[in-house]
C-alpha cells in the first residue's frame, strides 16, 4: 500500500513540475510600451500585448520589441562641403518603431541599419551643401535629413520623428577668415549708417536754416541758447554774439555800391 502511494507520488511529481515549466514558458507579461512578435513553427503569427500573453513552448519563438523613442547619437562625421571645405559633423536621430512586425520582420537588425543609414545620410545631405548653409541654415538640412531617413526606413516600420544636426567643427585658419569677414561687414554696417545719418541730419539742418532766415530775430535766439553750451565747455573765451537786427542800422553794401556808380555817373556828365 505504502509503496504504491510513493509510486503514484513519484510519477506525479515530474509531471507537477513539468506543467509549472510550462506554464512559466507560456505565460509573458507584456508592458504598455512594448510589443510581442511570435513566430510559431517559424510562422510569423503577429504581435500581441500589452498586458498578459500565453505563447506555446518551444512551438513559439517571440522577439520582444520596444515603442518608446530611440535616441540615436550620429557619431562624428568627417564631410568635404560643396565648397571644398573639410568639416566634422554630428547629429542626434529621434525615431521609434510603428510596425513591430515589419521590424523584425524585413530587416535583421533595425537599430543597426538604422544607425548606419544616419550616418550616411548625414554626410551625404552635409557634403552637398555650403558652409554657410551648415552654419545658418540647420532647420532645412534638419528636414532633408529626416525626409530621407523617413523614407528609407518605412519599410521597416520606423518612424524617425525628428533629426538635429548637434556641432559643425571647422578648421581654426577657416574661422580667423570668418571672424574677419564679420568684422568687415559690421564695420561697412557702421559706416553706412553713419552716412545715411549724416545725410538725414544734413537735411535736418538745412530745413531748419530755412526756416531761421524766414523768421526776424530767429538767429539771435538761436545764438542766445547756444551760449550755455560755449559756457560749460573750459577755457577763457567769451562770446558776445552781435545782434542780427543791427543790420538795419547800416547801409546795404550793395545799395552803397549803386549810389556810387550813380555818383560816378554824374560827375562824368557834369565835366
Amino acid at each position: 500500500m505504502i509503496y504504491e502511494v510513493l509510486s503514484d507520488v513519484g510519477i506525479l511529481g515530474p509531471i507537477l513540475i513539468i506543467v509549472f515549466l510550462f506554464l512559466v514558458n507560456a505565460i509573458k507579461i507584456v508592458r504598455e510600451y512594448e510589443r510581442l512578435v511570435v513566430f510559431r513553427l517559424g510562422r510569423l503569427i503577429g504581435e500581441k500585448g500589452p498586458g498578459f500573453v500565453l505563447v506555446i513552448p518551444i512551438v513559439d519563438k517571440i522577439v520582444r520589441v520596444s515603442l518608446r523613442i530611440v535616441t540615436l547619437d550620429v557619431p562624428s562625421q568627417e564631410v568635404i562641403t560643396r565648397d571644398n571645405v573639410t568639416t566634422s559633423v554630428n547629429a542626434v536621430v529621434y525615431y521609434r518603431v510603428v510596425e513591430p512586425n515589419r521590424a523584425v520582420n524585413n530587416v535583421e537588425d533595425f537599430r543597426m541599419a538604422t544607425a548606419q543609414l544616419a550616418q550616411t545620410t548625414l554626410r551625404s545631405v552635409a557634403g552637398q551643401a555650403e558652409l554657410d548653409e551648415l552654419l545658418s541654415e540647420r532647420d532645412k538640412l534638419n528636414a532633408q535629413i529626416q525626409s530621407i531617413l523617413d523614407e528609407a526606413t518605412d519599410a521597416w516600420g520606423i518612424k524617425v520623428t525628428a533629426v538635429e544636426i548637434k556641432d559643425v567643427v571647422i578648421p581654426e585658419a577657416l574661422q580667423k577668415a570668418i571672424s574677419r569677414q564679420a568684422t568687415a561687414e559690421r564695420e561697412r554696417r557702421a559706416v553706412i549708417v553713419q552716412a545715411d545719418g549724416e545725410r538725414e541730419a544734413a537735411g535736418r539742418i538745412a530745413e531748419a536754416a530755412k526756416t531761421l532766415s524766414t523768421q526776424e530775430g530767429s538767429f539771435y535766439v538761436r545764438l542766445l541758447r547756444t551760449l550755455p553750451e560755449i559756457a560749460t565747455q573750459q577755457g577763457n573765451m567769451i562770446a558776445f554774439p552781435l545782434p542780427i537786427e543791427l543790420r538795419h542800422l547800416l547801409p546795404d553794401p550793395a545799395q552803397v555800391r549803386v549810389m556810387k556808380q550813380e555818383d560816378k555817373g554824374e560827375g562824368e556828365e557834369e565835366q
